[in-house]
């Protein structure tokens, strides 16, 4: 009896290996499962997550994940090296199989996107040295001032330069400058953006309530001057700040006149991205259904 007993504790034991490996095997058949799924994400849903996450954690602007792209749909992972070529059995390829040129990946279209770019930076430091040598040659080189920003080029003209103290009309000399300025500026295909500053002394008449209105009418009067003298009115934007985006302290009168300005902003090509695109135009005309007897 003893004997039996040893025989099935020691078939028992030599069996306990089995637990142990099905719940490795299971372990891996999970770990598996979630790596499938992963690779196999939304990446709207994902971009979404992400930027919650960001948002709750960070506390600051949500930036873009960049998720990779595969044949079988979008991928956390990268496998390999990008090729210049790809071939899709079925997908863009013809019967015989031949493999197109993914143009995304071309260096050759790397080097067009640099070389627009590079004609671009050009166009814009050719409109900054021809408005400096304007504003050198009139005298007003400290009234009308160039500088290059990521955004752009940068013309700022001081109020002195195009309106009285307290109004939004221009001067007939601040129409013959912006004159000038407009033939160079159309000779670039570039959206161009007109801000109006003001500083922070408080306003308050019949037709400026503050000086937020000042700035957005004197933008205004400026961006049909420019229109009337030849720029396309499509590319031409106003806007005005009022006192909120000074450039210098409002403590002494030389910062205020800094501060009382109108920016003309040549916009980079890629800012066109954030600016509304021009809509076709929608019918309101109802046309009548037809009949069929």
């Amino acid at each position: 009896m003893s004997r039996k007993r040893e025989h099935e504790a020691e078939k028992e034991n030599g069996e306990r290996w089995l637990l142990t490996y099905s719940d490795l095997i299971t372990l891996l058949m999970i770990f598996f499962v979630v790596l499938y799924s992963m690779s196999k994400v939304d990446a709207q849903k994902f971009q979404a997550v992400a930027e919650s996450l960001n948002k709750a954690l960070g506390g600051g602007t949500p930036s873009k994940m960049e998720i990779s792209s595969s044949p079988a749909g979008p991928s956390l992972f990268q496998t390999g090296t990008p090729s210049a070529k790809a071939t899709v059995p079925g997908k863009g390829t013809d019967p015989n199989n031949t493999t197109y040129t993914d143009p995304a990946s071309s260096p050759n279209n790397k080097n067009v996107g640099q070389g627009n770019a590079d004609a671009e930076s050009t166009s814009i430091n050719s409109i900054k040295v021809k408005l400096d040598k304007f504003a050198a040659d009139n005298g007003i080189q400290t009234t009308l001032v160039t500088s290059i920003e990521e955004r752009g080029l940068v013309v700022s003209i001081q109020e002195t330069l195009l309106f009285e103290s307290g109004s939004a009309d221009i001067t007939t000399r601040a129409r013959e400058i912006l004159e000038k300025i407009s033939t160079v500026l159309a000779q670039a295909p570039n959206q161009i953006k007109v801000e109006g500053h003001t500083d922070n002394l408080p306003i308050h008449t019949a037709q400026f309530p503050s000086n937020w209105v000042l700035s957005v009418v004197r933008s205004t009067n400026v961006v049909q001057i420019l229109q009337h003298d030849g720029i396309i009115p499509d590319r031409l934007s106003a806007t005005g700040y009022g006192e909120y985006r000074p450039i210098a302290t409002n403590d002494t009168d030389a910062g205020r006149g800094k501060n009382r300005r109108i920016d003309l902003i040549i916009l980079r090509t890629k800012y066109d991205l954030t600016e509304p695109a021009k809509q076709a135009p929608v019918s309101d005309t109802v046309v009548p259904a037809t009949i069929k007897p």
